[in-house]
This record gives structure tokens, sequence and C-alpha cells, in this order.
């Protein structure tokens, strides 16, 4: 198939699908959906709000152009979705946005196109749950008027080295003459390469294993944190001397949330149930991850009582509220979690966090986000995210911060054992 004058449209322009849209815009046009216009108007600007993208980057996608009228979408042939699939109170997959943009692209969906998801969802959901949405908006059948797709995403929020074009891409079909076009398209912007599953299921379940096997890796650190302390031996150490065997693998104590791993394992969990089989590591891993940060506030109340430091009516700062390092991004952070178990205990929280929109974060969470702490006002200090930032202000700036008596407990390991007061 000749690739030259195809017309892409891209649906969703997050973290995902805006790094996507400008790598194909350096080659060819590309159309970018999305239907929050705020972010149509800054990215017309040449402002991209997850720091994804500088304005140059933008501006080197000179065949990109954007949108929040769906009906733009009309003129495209190849349509590839990158929006959010998170979960729901009750943790299982919220397929709404999804369904929502399938159904989008149904409308203006014609003979000879392709849809690719990249999405991540359970295995099955692409075919199951999509494909017959846009069999019956467009009137269309698979694999005789269109052509589906699943190519997983791989975007490190954050990460300025490991860019798209730098890591390896999985892709795959609805059938094999497909499957060969969609390889095509992603290895002309792909140059580490592609990966050709042999169905859209293999690639949809490889996706949601990735971030499923780190999540059950760092629980079993977590868990291990949890012995460690009651034993009084320091986790790090015991990391340290465990990591000179070369096969041992290097994962460290912490909060796990995001919309990736803390997510992920979900939906193939949920789809282990549908057909009769109960997971059994798998959510033993996420009930104890999603049960650190209660672990982190009753680690610190319990260290603050035996100083003899007042619970209620005391002060902490935070330093950190993005689910990960050097992101802007709060979805599903567990910071959040810490912070409510800490209050529920009438201890007044602080957080501080440069990366972050506090006016945004207020509103959405009401949380009190401060735009620079004061000098010796706080009780403790819990060091949550491992931003390039704090490791450069030091710590004697984070002593400066704290009273007389005091906690500083960095969940991070950002510095030396000996210059914080507890660990993970």
């Amino acid at each position: 198939m000749n690739l030259e004058n195809i017309s892409i449209g891209i649906i969703g322009l997050g973290y995902v699908g805006l790094p996507l849209a400008a790598k194909f815009g350096e080659h060819q046009k590309v159309l970018g959906f999305d239907i929050n216009a705020q972010r149509i108007s800054e990215l017309n600007n040449g402002i991209d709000a997850t720091l994804e993208l500088s304005h140059a980057e933008l501006s080197s996608a000179t065949g990109l152009q954007f949108t929040n009228k769906a009906h733009d979408l009309a003129n495209c042939n190849f349509y590839i979705i990158t929006v959010p699939t998170p979960i729901t109170a009750s943790n299982e997959p919220d397929l709404s946005p999804l369904i929502s943009a399938t159904k989008t692209v149904g409308k203006y969906l014609s003979k000879g196109d392709y849809v690719i998801y990249e999405s991540t969802v359970y295995p099955g959901a692409t075919e199951e749950e999509c494909a017959p949405i846009l069999e019956k908006i467009s009137g269309l059948k698979l694999n005789q008027d269109f052509f589906l797709g699943y190519s997983p995403e791989r975007i490190n929020p954050g990460d300025k080295t490991h860019r798209i074009a730098d890591i390896k891409k999985i892709t795959s079909g609805s059938s094999p003459e497909a499957a060969l076009v969609i390889d095509e398209l992603y290895q002309s912007i792909i140059t580490a390469g592609t990966y050709l599953a042999s169905s859209i299921k293999v690639a949809e379940a490889a996706k949601v294993i990735e971030n499923t096997q780190r999540d059950v890796n760092i629980a079993l650190i977590n868990e291990l944190s949890l012995i460690f302390n009651e034993l009084e031996i320091s986790t790090e150490e015991v990391l340290d001397a465990a990591g000179t065997k070369w096969n041992f693998l290097p994962f460290k104590p912490g909060l796990v949330g995001g919309h990736c791993i803390g997510v992920d394992p979900y939906y193939l969990t949920y789809k282990a149930q549908s057909i009769g089989y109960e997971p059994k590591i798998i959510l033993a891993g996420r009930r104890l991850n999603d049960a650190m940060s209660s672990h982190v506030s009753s680690r610190l109340i319990s260290e603050m009582t035996k100083k003899n430091i007042q619970i209620s009516g005391s002060k902490v700062l935070i330093m950190g509220l993005t689910f990960k390092e050097n992101c802007p991004d709060i979805r599903n952070t567990k910071v959040i979690d810490v912070v409510k178990s800490l209050e529920e205990s009438h201890i007044d929280v602080d957080i501080y966090d440069p990366w972050i929109d506090s006016v945004v974060a207020t509103q959405n969470y009401k949380l009190n986000v401060i735009a620079e702490p004061n000098k010796g006002q706080y009780d403790a200090v819990i060091i949550t995210v491992a931003h390039d930032i704090f490791i450069e202000k030091g710590i004697e700036f984070i002593k400066s911060l704290v009273k007389l008596e005091h906690l500083i407990f960095d969940v991070k390991y950002l510095f030396p054992a000996h210059q914080t007061d507890l660990r993970l």
C-alpha cells in the first residue's frame, strides 16, 4: 500500500496521542482531534500542558493540525485512537472513553479505512467491543470494507531520553494483509523498529502484562520492606546487598499510582474473572500496593509519637503530588491517599510540587497546594516523588523547613540514609 498520500486522524491528544501525532506530522498530513477545546486552543498556540513536547517540537510537525470538531475527521482514512482507559471505583474497566471515540470514528468510516487502537485494554476488547460498534454505525464489514489494528502505546511520561521513535513498537492487524500495512505505517516513524504480533489479542495481552509484571514485582519489594521494617533491617541495605548478584531485579519499594501500573492489571483480572478464573498473585499485588499509602502515613504517625511530637494539630509537608517524577500528571496519584490518611488524624498537610498547576490541583482535589514552603514550619516532611528539582534543592533546603524536633521521611530514597530519618 502506498502510505505517502494517506491522511491520519489521531483521536485523543494526551500523553500518548500528542507525541504520536507530532511524530507522524513530521512526515505527512495528520489531524489531531480532542474534545477538550482548551487543549486544542493551547496546542494551536504551541503550548503542551503535559510538557511532553516543546514549542519547537510542535512546530517541527509541519503536517499536523488540531481540531475539536469531529466532522473534520471525515477526510481521514487512518484513524488512531489513543484515549485513556481508566477504571471505575470498583476497579473494573471503564471503556466509556474508548466507546465514545469508537462511535465518533464510526460516523466517518469509509471503505478501505483503517482503525488502529493504542489504548490499553484487556485481550479481546478491540475485536469484541469496538469492532461491532464500528460495523453498526458505519454499516461496513470488518476485513471486507475496513480493517482494524492494535499497537499498544509505550510512552513514558516525563522521560526525555526514551522518546516515541526510540521504543520498539508492537503492531497487529485484523487480517494478515492489514497487519503488514499497519506495521509498515509505524515503521515509517519508529527508528527502534517494530514487532509484528500474530494477532490483535496477542498485542493487547502483551501490553497489559508489561505493567502487570512491574506491579507484581514492586508489590513483592513493598512486602519485603514491611517485613524488614518489623525486623529493624534497612530495606535499602538489603537490596544493595542482593543487587550484587547479576540477575537480581533492581526494584524498590514505593507508592504505585498513575494511569498504567496502578490500572492495567485490573483490565487483565477483569477478563480473567469473566472466563471463570480468579487471579491470585495479580490481585494480591494490587491490594498490597494500594495499601502502601496507608502504611506511609501510619509509619510517620507512629514515629512522630515515639519522638513525642503531638499528632493532632501538627504540620506535615508533602513533597510531590504527581504519580511519578518530572512530569505534571496527577492522575491516580497515590500521594492523595497519604494526604487523606494524615488529615484523618487531624494533621495539617501542605503539598509542594513545582511540576503541577496548583490551581487545578486545588480545584480538582481540594488540597492545600502551596507555591513555596515556609522555613521552620513543619513537624515532618514526606518526600513522595523523586523530582530532579528536589534533588537540586538539596537536603539542607528540606532541613530548613522543619522544626527542631522533626522527622524527614524519604519514601523515594532521594538522599543518603544518614541525612534523613525514615525510609521504606
